[in-house]
């Protein structure tokens, strides 16, 4: 065995020895920056705890009432679109898988992810067929993406700076593209039925399949989409209460703002409200935090015209409403409401995995069914 070299085995200490020393000097400026920080920042963050201790009762009580507003609305959102797919439920229903949704998603690491999946397993304990269940998540996300941009947009407008048509015209035109395709979709079935067979009969005769493998669960899924019938008053309903949703957040910043005694502009706060939004829709930090606060605190002081110390106490103020307690009680309604269904969310992944089982077990018996080629060449006769 060959003997381990001096100069490797002298570098390896001296390598650990500065990594070290670097770990060393890198916490020591750390420390210093953050002192640094706290003796630049204290006069203000001095202000900040006075603006907090001098609070303004009523217009907290007013936050607090908006974001539930604001909340409740995305629940009716929620209600409607699932009512147009033909599932009915009660808005005290749709109301708590909201809440449990949003706690996930300010709380948890990659909260989005456990969120979506959540708010897909209870619309289909309700009854929503898979492909109804799914658009509902996308239909939703996209108006409330429409909605921020529209404020953003409003925001950047009555500033007075100049707007990319591009960041509103986007989300509206993925709300109008999918309503219209769902429409087509439930208005023409035999065509879309059609050509999706021609589509199957192409990929199957490239698999070496038979003809009609698969088609039963397209026609399943197009049945499904049958059952979304997104009419006017549905739609009109819709995007009422998706308004609803974002003007109650922003009223909730507004009196946030008025609860520290701050009188923010009205095109500053939109502002900040949209970039906070949508920084905070980055999977940076559980429910962006860090993030999300210094961008408000930044263009609350720069766009909304108050003074930072009002800024710290504001965002504080919002922050503590809209993400600390409706974290909290999102996690009650949780625990309290779905906790007992992890078991039966166990059995239902074990009953579709058994029927995907079944699906791939037909579909291998109906390969092995096909007549295979013969050989005509014989074999050679061993020696």
């Amino acid at each position: 065995m060959a003997e381990p070299r001096p100069d490797l085995a002298a570098g390896a200490p001296r390598k650990r020895n500065r990594l070290r020393w670097f770990k060393w000097l890198a916490g020591l400026a750390l420390v210093c920056l953050l002192v640094g920080e706290g003796i630049y920042l204290w006069p203000r963050l001095h202000e900040s705890w006075q603006a907090l201790t001098e609070i303004h009762w009523g217009w907290l009580a007013a936050c607090i009432a908006t974001q539930a507003i604001s909340l409740s609305a995305f629940g009716r959102v929620q209600k409607q679109l699932l009512e147009a797919g033909g599932v009915r439920i009660r808005q005290s229903k749709s109301l708590s898988v909201i809440y449990g949704s949003t706690a996930m998603a300010l709380t948890l690491p990659a909260g989005q992810v456990f969120s979506t999946a959540f708010t897909y397993r209870e619309t289909r304990r309700w009854g929503a067929s898979p492909v109804v269940a799914s658009w509902q998540l996308a239909i939703s996300g996209v108006i409330a993406a429409a909605g921020l941009a529209a404020i953003g947009v409003g925001g950047a407008l009555l500033v007075g700076g100049s707007v990319n048509t591009f960041t509103l015209i986007l989300p509206i035109a993925g709300v109008v593209a999918i309503v219209l395709a769902v429409r087509y979709v439930s208005s023409r079935p035999q065509s879309i039925r059609n050509a999706a067979r021609w589509v199957l009969h192409k990929v199957n005769d490239f698999r070496n399949q038979p003809a009609d493998t698969g088609q039963e669960r397209i026609d399943e899924i197009i049945e499904q989409v049958q059952s979304v019938q997104l009419g006017k008053r549905d739609g009109a309903l819709t995007l009422s209460w998706s308004a609803v949703h974002r003007l109650a957040d922003v009223s909730c910043l507004g009196f946030a703002c008025l609860a520290v005694g701050a009188d923010p502009r009205l095109s500053g706060l939109l502002f900040a409200f949209a970039a906070a939004k949508a920084v905070g829709s980055v999977p940076l930090a559980p429910g962006g935090l860090v993030v999300v606060d210094a961008t408000l605190i930044a263009l609350l002081t720069s766009a909304a015209s108050i003074s930072a110390s009002q800024a710290v106490a504001a965002a504080f103020v919002y922050r503590g409403v809209s993400f600390i307690l409706v974290a909290v009680v999102g996690w009650i309604v949780f625990l309290v409401l779905f906790r007992k269904h992890q078991h039966k969310d166990l059995e239902y992944d074990l009953e579709m995995e058994q029927r995907e089982t079944k699906e791939l077990h037909r579909e291998a018996t109906a390969t092995n069914d096909l007549p295979q080629p013969k050989n005509d060449r014989s074999d050679p006769e061993p020696a």
